[in-house]
């Protein structure tokens, strides 16, 4: 079967499911996730084009199709003439985003949020609220958290949707098969079991829950704006109060032995002596991180330092005061570029990626930054014309974590369509 998608430009999502038994229902099951993925990753087409682009046969094709329409993972679309042909156009299916649904659930330093999307990558709930994680301490964070879930839940159910999953992002490293933060030093988390916490919160009715390092599902966010481009070698930076790196190599997540891979942001690569929340000092991430930022641009007790305020508000204010000529502000986003771009040079010689994308506080202040970093970047690389690497910045912002965490829940319904269509 994988011999029949070489060159076909289906590409799955860079999330590894488990090993399936090859038996006939198992290969029913493969096909039909086949058949999705290429109208998710492609486009909608017919079902002769389906065909061609899998290898099966048309009659096997037209088995798929009806089971996906009947269970409301696909529609008919617009009519459209196969490549090749005359006299009547065929129908064409495409992805039904309407009825399916996966929740993000993203834990920050200064917030919680979740957001769910369907099938079709749209949003439909998001819900973020001002929390001051570290100083509450896990099981009030759970509390907010699994409220926040339940009430995106409801919703989506109450319109007749299903929600086939849920993903908790967190800072910090994680044990995907315990569902435990290990290690997450910004809020202060050890050997925190968060899924069983947030599963008996949630109660019987909990959909299925999933945990993933925050860093790693931006970059798959990312990756699925990029991949249309076919892009497949991406590192993606988050400006938050801690830096992580989310690394896509050849369409796939670098998770590492441990998962540790990415955890740049405790690397010493710009002179600090400032003090890290890992206890050490001089990371990288205290001289770009959100505190670096507010520290050069405000003292404290100016109203974007609490983290009581809306985190987009605080952001707003910076760059309005920018944007005004604050001569205090502009020699902090200078100082965010120059301590920003040896890290990015380091990341650009060491993977040689096709785009470094900036996200978080970087994106939102990609005016003052992109030009200076991706200048001092080209200086700084090794090789001619930074390795053919750009830097962009993000295009989903301040969300590119929970819409990661949301694409993972939803990754279930690609990989094992007929799970999804049982369920009420």
């Amino acid at each position: 079967m994988a011999s029949a998608l070489e060159g076909t430009g289906v590409r799955s999502l860079a999330m590894a499911g488990p090993a399936v038994a090859r038996d006939r229902s198992s290969a029913r099951r493969a096909n039909l996730g086949m058949v999705l993925r290429l109208l998710r990753d492609d486009g909608p087409r017919t079902r002769t084009r389906i065909s061609e682009d899998t290898g099966l046969p048309k009659a096997t094709v037209s088995n798929l199709t009806a089971e996906l329409l009947d269970g409301g993972l696909i529609r008919e679309g617009e009519a459209e003439r196969d490549r090749g042909t005359v006299g009547r156009p065929g129908q064409t299916v495409e992805i039904d985003g309407t009825g399916v649904h996966g929740i993000g659930a993203e834990i920050n330093v200064d917030y919680v949020s979740v957001l769910a999307l369907d099938l079709k990558g749209q949003v439909t709930a998001e819900e973020r609220v001002p929390f001051d994680v570290r100083a509450a301490g896990p099981d009030a964070v759970l509390d907010t958290m699994a409220r926040l879930i339940a009430r995106g839940v409801e919703h989506l159910r109450r319109d007749g949707g299903r929600v086939v999953g849920a993903t908790l992002a967190t800072p910090g490293t994680v044990d995907l098969a315990t569902g435990t933060v290990t290690y997450a030093s910004n809020i202060g988390w050890s050997e925190v079991p968060a899924l069983s916490r947030l599963r008996e919160r949630l109660g019987p009715t909990a959909p299925e829950l999933h945990l993933e390092n925050d860093a790693k599902l931006g970059a798959l966010a990312e990756y699925v704006q990029a991949s249309a481009a076919d892009v497949r070698d991406l590192v993606h930076v988050t400006g938050q109060t801690g830096v992580g790196v989310g690394i896509i190599a050849g369409g796939q997540l670098l998770r590492g032995t441990g998962g540790y891979a990415g955890e740049v942001g405790h690397l010493q690569l710009v002179p600090s002596d400032q003090l890290c929340a890992c206890g050490r000092r001089g990371c990288w991430e205290t001289t770009i991180g959100r505190g670096a930022l507010l520290r050069y641009a405000a003292d404290p007790g100016d109203m974007v330092w609490d983290p009581m305020v809306d985190l987009e508000r605080r952001l707003a204010e910076l760059r309005d005061r920018a944007g005004a000529g604050d001569a205090r502000t502009l020699d902090a986003l200078r100082r965010i570029g120059d301590n920003l771009a040896p890290g990015i040079a380091l990341l650009v010689d060491i993977l040689n990626p096709r785009l470094v994308v900036l996200g978080g506080h970087f994106a939102y202040f990609g005016e003052y930054l992109l030009d200076s970093v991706t200048a001092q970047v080209r200086e700084r690389v090794m090789a001619p014309n930074a390795g053919g690497c750009e830097i962009v910045l993000s295009r989903v912002g301040l969300t590119g974590t929970a819409r990661g965490a949301a694409l993972l829940a939803l990754d279930a319904v690609y990989r094992d369509p007929v799970r999804a269509m049982n369920r009420g």
